[in-house]
């Protein structure tokens, strides 16, 4: 059965964009070339899931000339009715039924991109296997967190660390 991962980065403080909603303190200290893991990462799925304030950033703000998810299939979870795009779907489908539903097909792993409201949800049904979180060495104080409240505890194994550039890689996979 294919996996559902986490990749996404946050500041240290637990928060994925800033109090106006802006990535632009995602970076390390600037001093190395290493890129990371993620385009081993990219390679390892074929399917994106986000919700639309995320899709809104990505093609308004951080990539407006190309789609940064080109050959993937991207789910676009929103109530907006949109026209399906050359590899982007629109999708009213609740978050949990979407992710339970591509976890049974085949294919390579699902990519569960954001935004927090959509994260949440997957968490609290339990349905990420995967969690890879980039910390980077920022602390905002305040903006979008990625945890929100949960009902029940969430048992982790950490797989491994990886950093670069001051950026802390954790990866770490669900506890059965």
């Amino acid at each position: 059965m294919r996996k559902a991962v986490l990749y996404i980065a946050m500041s240290l403080d637990g928060y994925i964009a800033d109090r106006n909603g802006g990535v632009g303190w995602l970076s390390g200290h600037g001093t190395e070339e290493n890129s990371g893991s993620y385009e081993a990462f990219a390679e390892s799925v074929d399917t994106v899931i986000m919700g639309w304030n995320t899709y809104e950033q990505i093609v308004t703000e951080l990539s407006p000339e190309s789609w940064v998810y080109e050959g993937k299939q991207s789910y676009i979870v929103t109530h907006r009715k949109q026209a399906a795009k050359d590899g982007i779907l629109f999708t009213d489908e609740s978050p949990v039924s979407l992710i339970e539903r591509l976890k049974q097909e085949g294919g390579k792993d699902i990519w569960v991109c954001g935004g927090a409201s959509l994260v949440q949800q997957a968490i609290a049904a339990g349905l990420i296997d995967v969690y890879r979180i980039s910390v980077i060495p920022v602390i905002l104080g305040s903006g979008v967190r990625l945890f929100g409240e949960t009902v029940q505890e969430h048992l982790l194994h950490l797989k491994d660390v990886q950093t670069y550039d001051g950026i802390a890689e954790l990866i770490y996979e669900k506890r059965e």
